[in-house]
């Protein structure tokens, strides 16, 4: 008898310990939902325009920010047309980051149909100097100083066809965008401003790194000029090592290039004795395949890093594994010493 109630009684203590830790896990996982729905709920809302500025602001902002590519992957930029759901995302943002107004025309459009007058509007090419189509300065094409503001009335994309926007592919501007956006960042969010200069601090050292890299491998190549069968894309890359750059015509990816275009990029691919003719990201590369079969050039692949496709969008690549890609397929292209 005396044995049944004591063990009545154990199981009655357990009963009461079990219902007790129940109850703690209970609350501590309801503690773990409301503390991780607070963190989202507080995070910076950034919308960026192209994939290079989301991956610079994925790395400056880390868990503080939630990010989204406005140009969804595997779509051509240059071509891009907003859609009203691009829309209602922009107001509900707290930050607006666009590459520049002559990368993105519809950006002036875009920006007058926001709404929400706290949605801060960056200009990531701020600070840099703008190149024209043959590889010099643009006469007066700089963004200004101001860090909250948008496009100029009147701006329109005929203003400047004759601006490279491409501004990302020098690495130097590079590191100037990642400045940029972490002004934003900080302007947004004070509390996270050593968070965010300590990112931007290490991403801008990686690129230092990665600028090194391609100088020294690119400093004894046999060949310093290379041509691509597709649009203007690759002259702030050029320019920043040295090198001469054709394209088979002009700033879009639109242009066809005339019969004379062809017949002179054709000739000069034979008078350097160029092995390889290079072609670009989502497009198809049907006048470089031509020149490829008039000459015996082979294609080679180079990223102009506007966008990603589906599949490595999911992956994760960066833009510094982009360029690291387009560093090896430049040393095979110009004949370049291995290292």
């Amino acid at each position: 008898m005396k044995k049944t109630v004591r063990g009545l009684r154990l199981m009655k203590r357990m009963t009461i310990c079990l219902c007790l830790i129940f109850l703690a896990l209970t609350v501590s996982s309801c503690s773990i939902d409301d503390k991780e729905k607070n963190t989202e709920a507080n995070r910076i809302r950034v919308v960026v325009s192209l994939y290079p500025l989301y991956d610079f602001a994925k790395n400056i902002g880390g868990e503080r920010v939630d990010v989204s590519l406005l140009l969804p992957p595997g779509e051509e930029p240059h071509s891009f047309d907003p859609r009203p759901a691009d829309i209602l995302n922009l107001n509900k943002a707290d930050i607006f980051i666009y590459t520049n107004i002559y990368m993105e025309p519809w950006v002036c459009d875009i920006i007058k149909s926001i709404d929400n007058k706290k949605v801060m509007l960056i200009d990531s090419s701020r600070g840099i100097v703008f190149m024209g189509e043959e590889g010099s300065d643009a006469p007066g094409k700089e963004a200004d100083d101001h860090v909250n503001h948008g496009p100029h009335d009147g701006d329109t994309h005929d203003d400047h066809s004759g601006t490279d926007p491409h501004v990302w592919l020098d690495l130097d501007n590079a590191a100037k965008m990642v400045d940029n956006i972490r002004d934003a960042l900080m302007q947004k969010d004070p509390g996270g401003r050593d968070y965010y200069q300590k990112n931007a601090d290490n991403y801008k050292a990686s690129l230092r790194k990665l600028d090194m890299k391609f100088r020294k491998s690119l400093e004894s190549c046999k060949q310093n000029i290379f041509i691509n069968g597709g649009h203007f894309a690759f002259g702030y890359l050029a320019k920043r090592y040295g090198l001469v750059y054709l394209s088979a015509y002009g700033f879009s990816p639109d242009a066809e290039p005339t019969p004379g275009q062809i017949v002179k990029i054709t000739s000069l691919l034979r008078k350097h004795n160029l092995k390889y003719i290079y072609h670009e990201e989502l497009l198809m590369p049907r006048v470089a395949r031509t020149i490829a079969q008039e000459t015996g050039a082979q294609l080679l692949f180079l990223h102009g890093a506007h966008n990603i496709n589906k599949e490595d969008f999911s992956k994760g690549i960066s833009f510094i594994e982009i360029m690291e890609k387009n560093l090896e397929n430049l040393k095979k292209g110009l004949e370049c010493p291995q290292k």
